[in-house]
């Protein structure tokens, strides 16, 4: 019988990478990790799926859920898919947060870094599964105005250790926009709100056009125009949008929470965020700050980091008031970005520090011996995997970029000795005592 052979090929939308990819991607969230709790958050993971109507609880997602159900199928199966991934990781945190209630301290403060799943067509950027990482504070009843300002803080740390290269967090707050419309006497905000998110893509004069079809007279339009226009540094976008000549009570909360985030900042290097009250963020749960991030060396992007405030996480699952704010990273998105454009340090293709040679079969206790003292003080350490002549071991280390090989006595009495694979170097050692060179 003819062997059936299956030629692999890659699933779109569902990335893959060799071990040296993985292993900066891997060095990327053990960065993100290190400075998500050196603010104090704690790490939880939620289960890859939820039930659907706990999705479903978050609005109109169906073309966004991927439905899980067994290929096989018996008699106890009743046709309904009950559980399916999740696509996001506010859904979940919201549901963990009323089923942990009584036994989380609050405010509390999560981070989470996990796959997430969209049924959406894979382009650049956009992929069917890819993970997110994620903080959010979650409060009963009040969230501080203080972790709107220490969640910006936190993403610029991370974004500047992962040397992406110049970037620009824009900050606002949707109670600006919100109460300007009422101030104006507009009874729905919404078309204003979704005008102005567009600004950036189709222009002034689009978004303009777009104001006017919503019924803003020209002067009102130029104002919401001026108004979006509004960019500072700090706090100082306050006087510009009241030269507006317009006055709301929601307007005012809204000045007042922003410049209290943007005067939080000062001791973030100036440059990397701004006030910028054209953003409003698409999202209609967001009820105060937003944050968006672009790359300032390609703006069409997109944002690499957003975000935002919202009144009630779990609302839809416990009879508890839980506003909060969060932020997320794109992180596969923002790590392929960089992998298409040769921006990543792509080393070696293996996490091994030393690998021990084996001087013959009959030595390989010694060597494994040896291998163990070594890992014993915190080494990566490979015993090489066959009887073999040391110049094909050697060349195995140069094909892995493993830095260093340990040569242990080929013969009784001779001294352990490490070879430098970088510089040539090799040098008399001994592995209970060696340091590994910076």
């Amino acid at each position: 019988m003819t062997k059936q052979i299956y030629k692999p090929r890659p699933i779109t939308g569902f990335p893959e990478w060799l071990p040296e990819v993985r292993l900066v991607e891997q060095s990327w969230m053990d960065h993100i990790r290190r400075v998500f709790e050196s603010y104090g958050f704690c790490s939880i993971e939620t289960p890859s799926v939820e039930e659907i109507d706990v999705l479903r609880a978050k609005g109109e997602v169906d073309k966004e859920i991927y439905v899980i159900e067994r290929l096989h199928k018996d008699e106890n199966d009743n046709g309904e898919s009950r559980l399916a991934l999740h696509f996001d990781q506010t859904v979940p945190l919201a549901r963990y947060v009323a089923q942990h209630f009584n036994e989380l301290d609050f405010p509390f403060k999560r981070y989470q870094m996990q796959k997430v799943w969209r049924g959406e067509r894979p382009q650049a950027g956009r992929f069917r599964e890819f993970y997110q990482c994620d903080i959010d504070v979650i409060g009963v009843d009040n969230v501080p105005i203080h972790f709107d300002s220490e969640l910006a803080a936190i993403m610029v740390d991370i974004l500047r250790g992962l040397n992406i290269g110049p970037f620009q967090m824009q900050i606002s707050n949707r109670k600006i926009l919100m109460g300007l419309c009422a101030g104006m006497g507009i009874a729905d905000p919404a078309p204003i709100t979704r005008a102005v998110d567009k600004l950036e893509k189709i222009g002034k004069d689009e978004t303009k056009k777009l104001l006017i079809e919503a019924g803003l007279s020209n002067d009102n339009a130029d104002i919401i125009l001026k108004f979006a226009a509004i960019k500072t540094p700090d706090s100082s976008f306050v006087e510009q949008v009241l030269e507006l000549g317009v006055s709301h009570e929601m307007l005012a909360q809204g000045l007042a929470e922003l410049a209290s985030v943007m005067d939080q900042l000062k001791h973030v290097e100036t440059g990397f965020v701004i006030a910028d009250l054209s953003i409003v963020r698409g999202l209609d749960y967001y009820t105060g700050t937003v944050y968006e991030t672009k790359l300032l060396e390609n703006i069409s992007f997109g944002s690499i980091c957003s975000g935002g405030r919202y009144d009630d996480l779990a609302g839809s699952y416990i009879n508890k008031h839980l506003p909060g704010v969060g932020i997320s990273i794109g992180l596969s998105r923002l790590f392929e970005y960089m992998r298409l454009n040769n921006r990543l340090d792509i080393g070696a293709k293996c996490p091994t520090d030393i690998l021990v040679c084996l001087p013959s079969e009959d030595n390989r206790t010694e060597a494994a011996a040896t291998a163990r003292t070594l890992r014993e003080r915190g080494l990566n350490v490979e015993l090489y995997h066959a009887d073999q002549k040391v110049k094909k071991q050697l060349a195995y280390a140069e094909k892995k970029k493993i830095p260093f090989v340990w040569f242990p006595p080929f013969e009784e009495g001779q001294p352990h000795e490490v070879k430098n694979m970088t510089t040539g170097d090799q040098t008399t050692a001994d592995p209970a005592t060696w340091e590994k060179p910076e």
